[in-house]
């Protein structure tokens, strides 16, 4: 999972800035919006929905904005239809990577996806060709403010159904079953240790080790034309680039 350490470090970076520019509250309401149309507009019947709020809150979205998102996608508001499109491709060196976007055109976006990747060295590729390079998982990052007993966090999550617990630059990784995520996060919650988020994300059952400088700065470049893309809600990928590397290449300061 070496893989999804590195590029979650770069991802939660990045939210940080887009959050000065307000650029979250869009991704956020998109996911909020879908969720409720999906499954109606009460979170405690429908967990996507609980779950997007509470990512709505941790990253300090106004209440009126996530009612207005919920009201969209009940339908009490107008708004356009948005649907979800995932793509799989493939980067320099041959990185396996998902895209998963919301749309109102889907057209638009598979166009300029496409060309993203081919500018980038990439090429944007068929329904399934990475997909099976990739496992469906909960993922919750516990806060390592309040000075956090790693062994007393294992124990709680262990016992709420975890698969793994592990340090990260930020906090700790809970992964879980998709199906547990909520249980877990209410037993970690309860527990009194500091959720910083909760999600549904897809990590790499194998990563692919970058060691050349001119690929990594490519691959890492793709990326983030992808990230900017304001129909893109997520990117999974499988790469691992040393750290040395990074700190040569100057991503790892954010």
């Amino acid at each position: 999972m070496a893989g999804h350490s590195k590029w979650a470090q770069i991802k939660r970076k990045k939210e940080k800035q887009d959050a000065k520019r307000g650029r979250i509250f869009t991704r956020l309401a998109r996911e909020i919006t879908v969720a409720a149309r999906q499954g109606g507009g009460d979170p405690e019947a429908n967990p996507r929905l609980r779950s997007a709020i509470a990512s709505a809150k941790a990253a300090n979205m106004p209440m009126e904005n996530i009612e207005r998102a919920i009201k969209r996608g009940t339908g009490e508001l107008p708004g356009v239809q948005i649907e979800e499109v995932t793509y799989e491709g493939y980067g320099p060196g041959g990185v396996a990577i998902i895209v998963e976007a919301m749309t109102d055109n889907r057209n638009r976006t598979t166009s300029e996806l496409r060309h993203i990747f081919s500018k980038h060295n990439g090429n944007l590729g068929t329904a399934g060709c990475v997909a099976w390079q990739f496992e469906t998982r909960g993922m919750i990052l516990v806060s390592k403010e309040g000075d956090v007993d790693e062994d007393e966090l294992m124990e709680v999550v262990i016992d709420a159904g975890a698969i793994d617990l592990k340090p990260a630059e930020d906090g700790f990784e809970v992964i879980s079953e998709p199906q547990d995520l909520e249980t877990l996060r209410t037993a970690i919650e309860e527990a009194g240790f500091k959720v910083e988020r909760a999600e549904i994300t897809k990590l790499p059952k194998d990563t692919l080790t970058i060691t050349d400088v001119k690929k990594a700065h490519q691959i890492l470049k793709l990326l983030e034309a992808i990230e900017e893309h304001q129909d893109v809600q997520n990117v999974y990928t499988n790469f691992d680039i040393p750290d040395e590397l990074m700190a040569e290449l100057g991503e790892a300061k954010g």
